[in-house]
């Protein structure tokens, strides 16, 4: 579907300031969703299944061995762990489970692993079913579906013009040549980025744009959560206002795509995090991030159910990747066993239902990095204020969630 403004009027809103012309930009955001998505929502859950020493130089990101940040360091995790982290996400609440590894690619070995934590997904629970793994081929993506894959997220991260300054070991172009991969194996395609990387606003309105040429199902974007040792860890969080008011720019460009809130929200959005569902989101990720912690279940769930959103699942969701929890398909309150248990432990226990939910209090173990190579780009890593880094990081456990 074209977008509903032309670039000229994106630009002229990207410039709005005052909060109560945001609002009637708002509004006309929610007015869009509402007829193209009506009360549904698409609420996702990841694991982030192989962490840390990335080979490659994301300025973003705290797991690139050219990064100083601390970060969670683990293999692959095996496929039964895979479910677990699966098993946790549904009680939780989610509509779908996305399996994440860092890096381009996957070995041959690895991505067995990732094909066989699919297939116990696919077996034991009625969630929708993605990957996020790098690269890839025609080949891969057609393995990937065929073990149950339904979705495949590849982020274009920031406008092209833009991007030499957020990687230059990992090709825009390749990126493209993925989305072309999935989308020619028969699966839907996730693809978004990350706002206030240091891009322009009319950068943001080019990523808009170029992402509208993609035509993806799917579109997450993340709110830099700047990490302290990265390119970019002494940026400043965006203005709750200003992000908001780009969630509903976006929505207006890309009307049919399932928008989701990812990485930074909490940190950048505040108290405004409902009104930036209104501004367009189909959905939030819940729970933990890749490198950082996420909020809970509950919560998230309440700031769609606020609005009149429907949050609960239905019976064919392992099956259907889209339309997620259609509008209008049933009368009264949606049926979700998990749901109605989920604040009264004693009953599910009493009535047979085994619910089991993350702690994020434990979920990440942060490793220092012993040593960390010059960036690619020559470019320095940074923190906070511009100060050094201290001689002795403190070991991170309870962090707010991010990228």
């Amino acid at each position: 579907m074209p977008p509903l403004i032309t670039p000229e009027e994106a630009h002229r809103l990207g410039e709005l300031e005052d909060h109560d012309d945001i609002l009637a930009l708002v509004e006309r955001a929610w007015q869009a969703r509402q007829e193209h998505h009506g009360d549904s929502t698409d609420l996702c859950s990841l694991v982030n299944a192989k962490s840390g020493g990335c080979a490659e130089d994301c300025g973003f990101c705290a797991q690139s061995r050219f990064a100083e940040a601390e970060t969670p360091m683990h293999a692959l995790m095996e496929p039964e762990q895979m479910l677990e982290h699966a098993k946790a996400a549904e009680a939780a609440g989610a509509h779908r489970f996305c399996m994440v590894t860092q890096g381009q690619g996957l070995s041959k070995r690895d991505f067995e692993k990732v094909l066989e934590g699919a297939r116990l997904v696919a077996q034991h629970t009625n969630l929708k079913r993605c990957a996020s793994i790098g690269h890839m081929s025609v080949s891969r993506a057609k393995a990937l579906k065929d073990a149950g894959i339904q979705r495949v997220h590849h982020n274009v991260e920031t406008a092209e013009s833009y991007y030499p300054e957020v990687s230059t070991t990992v090709r825009y172009e390749g990126r493209l040549r993925t989305i072309d991969a999935v989308r020619e194996a028969g699966l839907e395609t996730c693809v978004g980025g990350i706002l206030n990387l240091g891009e322009s606003r009319a950068q943001r309105v080019e990523m808009a744009f170029e992402l509208s040429k993609i035509d993806p199902t799917s579109v997450p974007i993340n709110l830099l959560n700047p990490r302290p040792g990265t390119k970019f860890g002494d940026r400043d969080y965006l203005d709750p206002w200003e992000a908001v008011k780009w969630i509903a720019i976006f929505r207006l460009i890309l009307p049919r795509a399932l928008f989701r809130l990812c990485g930074g929200r909490v940190e950048n959005l505040g108290e405004l995090q409902p009104l930036a569902v209104k501004a367009g989101l189909n959905g939030v990720m819940m729970g933990n991030f890749l490198t950082t912690l996420g909020t809970t279940p509950d919560y998230d769930r309440k700031m769609f159910t606020d609005l009149g959103l429907n949050v609960g699942r239905w019976e064919d969701n392992g099956s259907n990747p889209r339309p997620d929890n259609r509008s209008g398909v049933l009368e009264g309150e949606t049926p979700d066993v998990i749901g109605d248990f989920l604040d009264t432990p004693e009953q599910a226990e009493a009535a047979g239902i085994e619910i089991s939910l993350w702690d994020p209090s434990t979920a990440l173990r942060y490793q220092k990095k012993t040593k960390v190579p010059p960036r690619p780009d020559g470019a320095p890593n940074r923190w906070p204020g511009s100060a050094p880094p201290p001689a002795e990081p403190a070991q991170l456990t309870g962090m707010p969630f991010g990228h």
